[in-house]
């Protein structure tokens, strides 16, 4: 992963969809309104029923109740969610006093029109779906307007047992008119957040915040919100600088409630969830579609499924029951390869210019440390798009002799690329200037067109290939047949992903520019389907540099990583977040040590110093490591493995390789920003490991909580520095403390006497 040096279907425009059937793809958004005060029967009166609670008062506010929350559609049309919990009443929505303003509107030629939900026609049914039993809420409204604004909506709200936590939607616009009406822009699932609501002693900001969206690297996905802060969150298509994509959630929490929204479309919608602090200090935050259509006569349109959720405790859950939901709906999360947990070491501590017998020399360190994947990184080849070996470092059959080497030595080898980027003889990056790849030449209707006709850029300032056309896809499928099965090597390290630009190219056919956006996702399936094929313990690991992940790409990876993080704090949030999406014992990547203290240079690059393993052993994540070995030279001085660093790896992979945390189920007992000291726990053979981090640059003296412990007489060990720290007794109902001092991190083995 290097620094840089310098989704979604398209918004559904429904013809003649009638909003019935619209409404029926769920709930959560705009001015979520609930349905009517009698269920309907069922028509499968032999299926046991919802137990969610549904009662529509006149004039709203419609109350859904489950065991543990309660989400009310108020009479101006907002969503409020509160959670039940230890007999509390616990929520951050504070809808404005007065305000006629629901949870959503459209924009009409730049204006805003509200509308009011009518509850005397709410209509309450059995949910039906993949998510199980639930409550169907169907709410009509009408346009706060003067008459002649002839424009209805409907509003979906469903709610499910197995969901308890979590309000899904969807809303419909309806031209009711005999002319045409411009739809600019939709605007859904607006709340307003107090912290105050929660803790009468805060700010009404003082919450911390994750914002999933990829729109700049190396910036905090996880944050403490300020009276200053604003981000547009832009989701699904590519976005200045080519990142893009992320994962279309927006969560807050204090230390005792937290809310989110977002969408659970299986696709990367093209939105925005913008989040910001207003001059009195709330925090408004909401999903924009830009629709950008005309509503003829009798036409519709519909929003994606949105979702409002209420829960205790930081990102995890959120994004937790983001990925539950979706995983019922058809996201299919693959269960990683036994390979994808051990460590690895990357070429890129020799840089670009990085051969083959660098490559193999460091073969002996390698084995000594315990390491079993080597990557060879970037630009070993000639062009983006072609993917052959330089011949200058990489001359003949060399690629393929340098993989049989580390086969030889009972090791495997990861290729690093780039799929969808080409050259086409336009612009260039630190390592080279482009020239025109052969696949360009060939095949230039494959390309991405811009609105104008010229060629879209991607990351790297690269050009792109569409991954809707079919052909595409099976180019892939070849160059992933000759890596894999042709040049042997055990998996790919796929990096600079983010998202692609929408297409326009007119030989493509398109119904929507969109189309180019959704197929992302198909390339990636091609190349981890196929990897998979010809070898079933490979690794297919996908590098977001710098940012969030894509929801296009995320199931189609056996290994996530933590992509360039900025430190070791962002290690260990974002193995905390892939945990959460793809589950406690997903394999994640927690790149290169060396990147767990770094310092600027400049305006464009940094000074990569890290050696802490800590970081990424006790969240639960895989290590690795890009020294260079033995001695350089001066210009690779900075990563050399010198005696003391061979000391200090040689402990920490030994560690690693015996404890395996990574296989471990994580817990998610602590709340981030709250909890002090910062705190994880991995449970594995009837065991519970924690890991402890101080406040940065500080120390901490003080107790720490062991959560999660059976009643019961443990053991306590300091496993890095093999000290007793003695026994402790957990009581039911009780927390088990422990006094303790540390620097840096603490990492304990609790096991039962």
């Amino acid at each position: 992963m290097k620094r840089p040096r310098v989704g979604s279907r398209p918004f559904l425009f429904s013809h003649s969809l009638s909003s019935s059937i619209l409404a029926s793809v769920l709930v959560g958004f705009a001015g979520l309104t609930l349905s009517c005060s009698k269920p309907s029967t069922p028509k499968d009166t032999g299926s046991k029923l919802s137990e969610i609670k549904v009662e529509v008062r006149d004039g709203g506010p419609v109350v859904v109740t489950t065991p543990t929350a309660e989400f009310q559609i108020l009479p101006a049309g907002y969503l409020q969610a509160t959670l039940l919990k230890d007999g509390k009443r616990l929520t951050l929505d504070e809808p404005e006093p007065g305000s006629a303003a629901g949870s959503g509107h459209i924009m009409n030629e730049g204006k805003d029109l509200e509308f009011i939900p009518d509850f005397s026609q709410a209509k309450i049914s059995e949910a039906a779906g993949k998510l199980g039993r639930g409550k169907r809420i169907e709410i009509p409204g009408h346009p706060l307007a003067p008459s002649g604004v002839s424009v209805e909506r409907t509003i979906v709200m469903e709610v499910y047992d197995d969901f308890p936590n979590i309000a899904l939607g969807t809303v419909t616009y309806k031209n009711t008119g005999t002319a045409d009406y411009r739809l600019d822009e939709v605007i859904t699932q607006q709340h307003r957040f107090n912290a105050k609501q929660a803790d009468a002693n805060a700010q009404p900001y003082d919450m911390w915040a994750f914002e999933g969206s990829s729109y700049d690297w190396g910036k905090d996905d996880v944050l403490k919100l300020t009276k200053t802060s604003a981000q547009p969150n832009a989701m699904g298509e590519q976005v200045k600088g080519g990142y893009g994509g992320g994962i279309p959630v927006v969560a807050m929490w204090t230390a005792s409630v937290g809310e989110a929204i977002g969408h659970v479309e299986t696709l990367p919608w093209t939105l925005s969830i913008p989040v910001k602090t207003e001059a009195d200090g709330r925090v408004r935050a909401g999903i924009k579609i830009p629709v950008n259509a005309v509503l003829k006569p009798g036409e519709s349109y519909s929003t994606p499924r949105s979702f409002a959720a209420v829960y205790s405790g930081d990102f995890y859950e959120p994004l937790r029951m983001w990925s539950s939901v979706l995983q019922k709906e058809g996201w299919d999360i693959p269960k990683p390869s036994n390979e994808a947990y051990n460590v690895s070491w990357c070429g890129w501590g020799y840089e670009f210019n990085v051969t083959p017998a660098q490559m193999v020399g460091t073969i002996p360190k390698l084995k000594d440390l315990g390491i079993k994947w080597a990557t060879l990184d970037d630009r070993w080849f000639d062009t983006y798009g072609d993917w052959n070996p330089r011949s200058d470092t990489f001359p003949g059959d060399s690629i393929k002799k340098m993989v049989d080497d580390f086969h030889q030595q009972g090791m495997l080898a990861q290729l690093w690329w780039l799929p969808l980027a080409v050259e086409d003889g336009e612009g260039k990056y630190e390592s080279h200037k482009y020239a025109i790849s052969k696949v360009v030449q060939e095949h230039p209707d494959w390309l991405i067109l811009t609105k104008e006709g010229k060629h879209a850029r991607m990351t790297r300032d690269l050009a792109v290939l569409d991954p809707s056309l079919p052909e595409v896809q099976a180019y892939y499928k070849q160059l992933t047949g000759k890596f894999i099965r042709d040049w042997g090597f055990d998996g790919s390290k796929l990096d600079n992903i983010y998202s692609v630009p929408a297409c326009y190219n007119p030989a493509h056919h398109h119904k929507s520019p969109q189309e180019s956006v959704n197929a992302m996702g198909e390339v990636y399936k091609t190349i981890f389907q196929t990897t998979r094929a010809i070898k079933p313990e490979s690794v297919t690991q996908a590098c977001p540099c710098g940012t969030p992940p894509s929801l296009a790409w995320l199931p189609f990876i056996d290994q996530a990583v933590t992509a360039d993080p900025v430190g070791a704090t962002q290690v260990r949030r974002r193995i905390k977040m892939y945990k959460a999406l793809l589950g406690p014992q997903s394999a994640v990547y927690g790149d290169h040590v060396e990147l767990s203290a770094m310092t600027p240079i400049g305006n464009n690059n940094w000074s990569e110093h890290g050696t802490d393993f800590a970081s990424t052993l006790g969240a639960g994540g895989v290590p690795g490591t890009k020294f260079v070995w033995p001695d350089p030279g001066a210009k690779f001085r900075p990563v050399a493995l010198t005696a003391e660093k061979d000391a200090h790896w040689k402990k920490w992979i030994g560690l690693y390789n015996q404890k395996m945390l990574s296989k471990g189920e994580f817990r998610d007992l602590y709340v981030y920003g709250y909890d002090v000291p910062e705190a994880y726990a991995i449970e594995k053979d009837g065991a519970m490991y924690y890991a402890f981090f101080a406040p940065e640059n500080s120390s901490f003296d003080g107790e720490i909580e062991l959560r999660g412990l059976k009643p019961g007489t443990y053991h306590v060990q300091d496993y890095v520095d093999g000290k007793d720290l003695g026994t402790v007794q957990a009581e039911g109902g009780k927390a088990t403390k422990l006094k303790t001092e540390f620097k840096e991190h603490l990492l304990l083995e609790v096991s039962g006497k």
